[in-house]
């Protein structure tokens, strides 16, 4: 617990008066106005001590003498200290906003105003504004080469704080300027912007240290506040040396990577024309990748002038097939035809996909009733996607090749689908 008026202890503490001159005057505020030697006896001080910290309190207004003989010394109402210490509390604050950022400008341009011939080989820099201030300056100077190593997330920031301008201006003073990165479609845009104004290559390694490389003077390689994509900018901690062994080592390290990564041309007509694309369908939003199937189509109709074409629906509907079953294959269980089917028909009920029942386990024969796929309107297309999906699961459960039959439309209606499975 507390003790009492400790509260009061600390404020005083905090305005510069000793513990024994709080205990004065926490003594007046309790007795009211005392003499001096009443008020080093109340508060357990010395008499001599008291009339020392008797004097300070005085000359704070914390303590007020009257005229009278014996002079008596009355205590300044804690609330109206309180109030005071709010006041120049306040005071301070409104002091320090005011002179927020000509301060903080000030030691910014400390901490990036580095001579040359200073002895000292190493500099810290804190803050992204002070490590963009600080590039843009050395690369401002650079005369021979500006090497950049950048993980590919942050290669945006190379466009930012005026950094994408003096990496252009120093290629067209002939400084040779390369970047090293990693080129994925999410940051195709701004690696293309990127390799308008340096030599720009793809690393087919994850590219951990970000490094900047700046003649043979000087390396900056961030420490902290790198990695993650979340932090503040403030975080940003970096480490600039001009210790010979020190940039050597970066040196080398780059062209380590440069040497096999791929030239950015080479890696953009990949990302370009990749061999396979996908359009995902995500349930709840089931209408955007067809808009984009539309607007595909919309596209080459307008360009070729042709009027009208065809998809063709099988394939559609394996492909689905295919894709369902490995995820439904995920799901359930067995080490064997028969496991698995039996499984696949408890996952059938749970999920109200159809009745499906085993009917025979050599050849392996399921019949399927009240199919999800058989729609009134369509059943053929439950024809075609039932197969498929039951050879999917059973590939992707067992690991070799299955094929599957398709059922008899003239014995749909009194016997549902029947599919006969077996290993190829």
């Amino acid at each position: 617990m507390a003790r009492p008026g400790s509260g009061l202890l600390e404020l005083l503490g905090e305005l510069g008066i000793p513990e024994k001159g709080a205990r004065v005057y926490l003594a007046a505020c309790r007795a009211g106005p005392q003499t001096a030697s009443e008020l080093g006896r109340l508060s357990a001080v010395n008499r001599v001590e008291a009339y020392r910290f008797i004097k300070q309190l005085t000359d704070e207004g914390l303590l007020l003498a009257n005229r009278g003989r014996p002079q008596r010394f009355a205590a300044l109402p804690p609330e109206e200290l309180v109030d005071r210490c709010i006041r120049q509390a306040s005071d301070r604050l409104h002091r320090l906003e005011a002179d927020r950022e000509k301060v903080l400008a000030g030691w910014e341009d400390s901490r990036t105003e580095l001579d040359d011939r200073d002895t000292r080989k190493f500099a810290v820099l804190e803050g992204r504004g002070t490590i963009h201030r600080f590039l843009l300056k050395r690369i401002g100077t650079a005369e021979r080469q500006v090497l950049v190593a950048a993980n590919g997330r942050h290669l945006p920031s190379l466009l930012e704080g005026g950094l994408d301008r003096a990496l252009r201006e120093a290629g067209e003073r002939g400084v040779k300027v390369r970047i090293l990165t990693e080129v994925y479609p999410p940051n195709l845009g701004p690696a293309k912007q990127v390799a308008g104004f340096a030599e720009l290559r793809h690393s087919g390694y994850p590219v951990v240290n970000r490094t900047v490389v700046i003649d043979r003077g000087g390396a900056l390689v961030y420490v902290s506040g790198d990695d993650d994509a979340t932090g503040m900018d403030d975080d940003q901690v970096a480490l600039w040396s001009s210790a010979p062994m020190f940039v050597h080592l970066a040196r080398d390290s780059y062209r380590r990577m440069w040497a096999p990564a791929t030239r950015a041309e080479s890696r953009f007509v990949e990302l370009e024309n990749p061999l396979g694309a996908v359009l995902p369908v995500v349930a709840g939003k089931e209408a955007l990748p067809f808009q984009r199937l539309k607007e595909i189509a919309k596209l080459g109709m307008r360009a070729s002038g042709v009027k009208e074409f065809q998809l063709h629906l099988p394939e559609l509907i394996e492909t689905i097939a295919r894709q369902l079953g490995r995820e439904i294959a995920e799901q359930v269980e067995g080490q064997t035809p028969t496991a698995v089917v039996a499984s696949l028909a408890d996952y059938y009920s749970a999920h109200t996909m159809g009745r499906l029942t085993v009917v025979k386990p050599q050849p392996l024969t399921v019949q399927v009733r009240s199919c999800f796929a058989c729609t009134p309107h369509s059943p053929e297309i439950g024809r075609m996607m039932c197969p498929q999906l039951l050879r999917s699961v059973l590939e992707t459960r067992l690991g070799h090749h299955w094929e599957v039959s398709k059922p008899d439309p003239t014995k749909h209606a009194t016997r549902g689908c029947v599919f006969t499975a077996h290993a190829a």
